[in-house]
C-alpha cells in the first residue's frame, strides 16, 4: 500500500482539478466584481471592467474615509459568511487555493479594522498626498480625449477628499494618534516640493500635458484647452487643499514626539503583532523575527568580509568598508550622471531577460520600462515596480529614484533583478496574464501579499547569483549580499523600533538609510516580509530537491510557484507538496 501512496496523491489531484464547483465561480466573480466597483481607482487601475461602466468608474475617486472602510469590512463579513457555505471536500484544487486566499484576505481585512488608527493619513510614504498625486500622474490612463474628461473630473474631487483625509487625520489624533516629529517634518517637505512650483509647471498639469501631446487623436487647440482647465483647475482647488493639508500637519507637528514605534499609541502591542502576522503570514513573533534577523545578519557580513578583502578593502569596519567602496566607484558629478545611471538599469534589466531562459519557461508578454522617479517623490521614495495595464496601455515601469548627489551603484544589479526581471515583473505580470486563474487573482484586488511577493523577489535576488549572473562582477556580487545584509537588517531594526523601544537614531545606527527607518515606522511589520517569504520558498526548493532527486526541474519549481500568483505563505507550502505527490 506504500507505494500506492504517490500514485494516489497523482491521481486525486487530477481528479480534484476537474471536479469544479460552478456556484464557487459564480459567487467568487460576483463577490469579486462588486468589491471593485465599489473603489473607482483600483477599478481603473486594473480596468476591470469595460465601456460605460468602466468610464464611469474612471471620474470617480475612492473615499479616504472611515466611513468606507467600515462599508469594506461589513463586506468583507458577507463574503465570508458566504465562503463558509461551501464544502472545500467539493471544489477542486484551484478551488480550494482561491477559497484559502480570499478567506485569509477578508479576515485580514475585518481584523484590520481595529487598528485603524495606525495607518497613517499623510504620511511621508503611503500618504493620501503621495497617493492621490502619483494615481493621477501615473496610473490614471490617458489614452484619448475622453480619459482627459475623466482626469479632469477626478481632478474637481481632489479638494474633497484631501480634506475628508484631514478630517480624519483630526479624528485619529483626538484618541492620541499623531505620528513622530520626524515624519511630518519628512511629509511637509513633500507638500513643500508640490506647491513650489506654479500651478502651470505642477506635475498634475505637467504630466497630463506630456501625454496628451502623445495622441494623435487629439488637436493642439483641444489639448491647450485641456491643459488649461486642468491649470485653472489645480489653481483654484488643488492648491489651496494642500496648504489646509500643510496647515493641519504644521498643526499636529507642535503636539508630537520623537518616539518612533507604535508601541507608544494605545494598544501598540496587539496592532504590531496583527501587521506583523498580515506581512509576514505567519504566527512568527516579534522575538522571534528579531533572533532570525540577528542570525542572517551574522551570515551575510561574513560572505561580505570575504568579497571585501579580495577587493582590498581590509581595514575598517563592515560598514566603513562598503562605504569606501562607495565612494571610490561614484561617478564624477559632472556631466549629470543621471542619463547614464538610468541607462545602466535598462541594460541590467534587458541582460536579466535573455538570461532568464535558464531558469524559466513562464515569462510575461507584458513589455516592461526603466524610469526615474518624479521630482516629487524622489527624495522619499525607494526603487519600485508598477505592473502593466491590462489593456496593453501601460507597460510594467520599474521606478529608480536618483536624487543625487551620491548614488548606490553597488546595489543597482541586484536591485534591478529584484523590481524587475526575474523579480516582481515575472511575478505581478505573469498572475495578470494567468488566464488559468480567476480574475481577483490575477489583478490581486484583495491586496499584496507582501511575504510572498516580497520573498520572490528577494529569492529572485539570490537566484540571479546562484545561476553566474555575477560572474566576473565581484563588486556587483557584493552588492547584492549588501541588498540581502539591509533585508536582514530589517527583521532586527522593525522589530527593535516597535517592540524594543529603539529610538530612530538607534536604526539608524544600525546601517540603515533614513528614508528607509522612516519607512518602517509608519509601515510596521512590511520590512520582516521580504526575509521570510525568501527563506521560506528557499525551504521548499530544498524540499522539492530532497524529494525529487534527479527529477527535480528548476523550470518546473518556478512554474508552480508563478502559476499559483500571490498568496499566503502557509497556501504555497500546500501546493508545493500537492506537487511534490503528483511529481513523484
Amino acid at each position: 500500500m506504500r507505494h500506492l501512496r504517490p500514485l494516489l496523491a497523482f491521481v486525486t489531484t487530477i481528479v480534484s482539478t476537474f471536479a469544479a464547483d460552478p456556484a464557487f465561480d459564480r459567487f467568487a466573480d460576483t463577490f469579486a466584481a462588486d468589491w471593485m466597483r465599489a473603489d473607482p481607482q483600483a477599478s481603473t487601475k486594473a480596468q476591470y471592467f469595460t465601456g460605460p461602466e468602466q468610464d464611469q468608474l474612471d471620474r470617480q475617486l475612492t473615499p479616504p474615509t472611515r466611513a468606507f472602510r467600515a462599508a469594506r469590512v461589513a463586506a468583507a463579513q458577507q463574503g465570508l459568511a458566504a465562503l463558509a457555505r461551501f464544502d472545500r471536500k467539493q471544489l477542486s484544487a484551484e478551488q480550494r487555493v482561491s477559497a484559502d486566499l480570499l478567506a485569509w484576505a477578508l479576515t485580514d481585512i475585518v481584523e484590520g479594522f481595529a487598528y485603524a488608527d495606525f495607518d497613517w493619513v499623510f504620511d511621508q510614504f503611503n500618504g493620501l498626498h503621495v497617493e492621490l498625486v502619483n494615481f493621477l500622474s501615473q496610473m490614471h490612463p490617458v489614452r484619448n480625449p475622453r480619459d482627459i474628461e475623466n482626469y479632469l473630473a477626478r481632478l474637481d474631487q481632489v479638494a474633497a477628499r484631501l480634506d475628508e483625509g484631514i478630517a480624519r487625520a483630526r479624528d485619529a489624533a483626538s484618541r492620541g494618534f499623531v505620528m513622530p516629529r520626524f515624519i511630518y517634518t519628512a511629509a511637509l517637505g513633500q507638500l513643500d516640493r508640490f506647491l513650489a512650483d506654479s500651478p502651470r509647471k505642477n506635475v498634475l498639469v505637467a504630466s497630463l500635458d506630456e501625454r496628451a501631446a502623445k495622441l494623435s487623436s487629439l488637436s493642439v487647440a483641444d489639448r491647450a484647452r485641456f491643459v488649461a482647465a486642468t491649470e485653472k483647475t489645480v489653481a483654484a482647488a488643488v492648491i489651496p487643499a494642500f496648504r489646509r493639508v500643510q496647515a493641519m500637519l504644521r498643526e499636529q507637528q507642535a503636539r508630537a514626539t520623537d518616539d518612533a514605534g507604535i508601541w507608544r499609541l494605545p494598544g501598540g502591542d496587539k496592532a504590531y503583532a496583527f501587521y506583523l502576522r498580515r506581512m509576514t503570514t505567519t504566527d512568527f513573533t516579534p522575538e522571534q523575527v528579531h533572533e532570525l534577523g540577528l542570525k542572517e545578519v551574522a551570515r551575510i557580513s561574513a560572505d561580505m568580509d570575504r568579497i571585501l578583502r579580495q577587493l582590498g578593502y581590509t581595514t575598517g569596519t563592515l560598514e566603513a568598508r562598503v562605504e569606501k567602496l562607495q565612494a571610490d566607484i561614484q561617478p564624477p558629478a559632472t556631466p549629470d550622471p543621471r542619463p547614464a545611471l538610468l541607462a545602466r538599469n535598462e541594460a541590467y534589466v534587458r541582460e536579466a531577460e535573455k538570461r532568464a531562459a535558464n531558469l524559466f519557461d513562464l515569462r510575461p508578454a507584458a513589455p516592461l520600462v526603466v524610469k526615474r522617479e518624479p521630482p516629487f517623490t524622489e527624495e522619499t521614495a525607494s526603487a519600485h515596480y508598477e505592473e502593466p495595464a491590462r489593456d496593453g496601455s501601460r507597460p510594467g515601469v520599474f521606478w529608480t529614484p536618483l536624487p543625487g548627489p551620491t548614488y548606490d551603484i553597488l546595489t543597482m544589479r541586484t536591485t534591478a533583478y529584484h523590481e524587475a526581471v526575474p523579480g516582481h515583473h515575472f511575478q505581478i505580470a505573469l498572475q495578470q496574464e494567468m488566464k488559468s486563474l480567476p480574475r481577483f487573482r490575477q489583478d490581486g484586488i484583495f491586496g499584496f501579499i507582501s511575504a510572498h511577493g516580497e520573498g520572490w523577489a528577494l529569492y529572485a535576488e539570490k537566484l540571479a547569483v546562484e545561476d553566474g549572473w555575477y560572474e566576473g562582477d565581484p563588486q556587483g556580487h557584493l552588492g547584492q549580499l549588501s541588498d540581502e545584509l539591509f533585508r536582514a537588517r530589517r527583521l532586527v531594526v522593525d522589530t527593535g523600533l516597535h517592540t524594543k523601544r529603539w529610538t530612530r537614531q538607534q536604526a539608524i545606527d544600525y546601517a540603515l538609510p533614513v528614508s528607509e527607518v522612516e519607512r518602517y515606522i509608519v509601515w510596521p511589520g512590511q520590512a520582516c516580509s521580504y526575509k521570510v517569504g525568501q527563506l521560506k520558498i528557499l525551504e521548499l526548493r530544498a524540499k522539492a530537491k530532497s524529494i525529487l532527486g534527479p527529477k527535480f526541474s528548476i523550470k518546473a519549481f518556478h512554474n508552480v510557484i508563478l502559476r499559483n500568483g500571490n498568496i499566503p505563505l502557509d497556501v504555497l507550502s500546500r501546493i508545493i507538496d500537492d506537487y511534490l505527490a503528483a511529481a513523484r
